[in-house]
């Protein structure tokens, strides 16, 4: 590959990405979550109170880490807060709330401990920190993505990740929604000042605006491919995979195969197949 990764991505995964965010990488490094679990701690500078956003897996070492890193900058964690409820973001999180007593708010009312849950435009703050909510369903329907303005930054879980493209997976994932989400996405990016993006995997991004309008050309240039493959012959999600996808590692063609069923079914709903 050629020229500059999209995004400005940093060089590092983990630790100090902005003045309020701060990453501890969970240990479980894989192809589909890249580096690891991008756990995020975030305050104000002059609060003693912090937010954990998506404790990650449960794995002991971790979540001890998270809290031993509060508590060397001075914090106590008040609050949990997920983006979405794949395990390698929330498994953890019951755990983390016994270690750390505190409560774990997500918008799926499942994962939740606690009686408060999170919806779109609802804004969040602990010890001076604002986090304003916003929805972006797609990857799964439960997706959420929090606004850090005082940083110009938005956490994104799997929404957009730090390096390549995330998985839109049938059945859970809709690709339709997503597109809406990364619309929704460029707007804030464009309007707001939003230059940041903390991901759920994978280095900070510099360019948000430039991510995403990146993200939007490849689902528009994939949605291409997959059609021209429908219209070429192929009839089943394995048949256009290996049309489509032959350049991609083959044990990763059964992810692969799911998102192109969400892509099919994109295409079948909008009258393009």
């Amino acid at each position: 590959m050629t020229g500059p990764l999209p995004g400005d991505p940093a060089a590092t995964v983990g630790g100090a990405a902005t003045e309020r965010a701060f990453c501890v990488l969970a240990p479980n490094p894989s192809p589909m979550t890249l580096d690891g679990t991008n756990t995020w701690l975030l305050a104000e500078p002059d609060s003693e109170l912090a937010v954990v956003v998506d404790p990650g897996p449960l794995d002991e070492g971790h979540l001890r880490a998270v809290i031993a890193e509060a508590e060397r900058r001075g914090k106590r964690i008040a609050l949990t807060l997920l983006t979405h409820g794949h395990h390698d973001h929330a498994e953890g999180a019951a755990r983390f709330a016994e270690l750390t007593g505190t409560p774990v708010r997500a918008l799926d009312p499942a994962l939740r401990l606690g009686e408060e849950g999170l919806h779109g435009g609802q804004v969040v703050e602990v010890g001076g920190l604002e986090l304003r909510v916003i929805p972006t369903p797609g990857h799964t329907a439960d997706s959420l993505t929090f606004h850090l303005p005082a940083d110009g930054a938005i956490l994104t879980g799997d929404t957009v990740l730090g390096r390549g493209t995330t998985m839109v997976a049938h059945p859970d994932g809709l690709l339709g929604d997503y597109l809406d989400s990364l619309r929704r996405l460029r707007s804030l990016a464009a309007e707001h000042g939003v230059r940041t993006v903390l991901p759920g995997h994978g280095p900070v991004l510099a360019d948000a605006l430039g991510t995403v309008e990146y993200y939007l050309a490849h689902r528009a240039a994939r949605l291409a491919q997959v059609e021209t493959a429908v219209e070429a012959g192929c009839r089943t999600a394995e048949q256009v995979v290996a049309r489509v996808y032959a350049d991609v590692d083959r044990a990763l063609w059964p992810a692969a195969e799911l998102s192109v069923l969400a892509q099919l079914r994109y295409l079948e709903d909008h009258g393009l197949i």
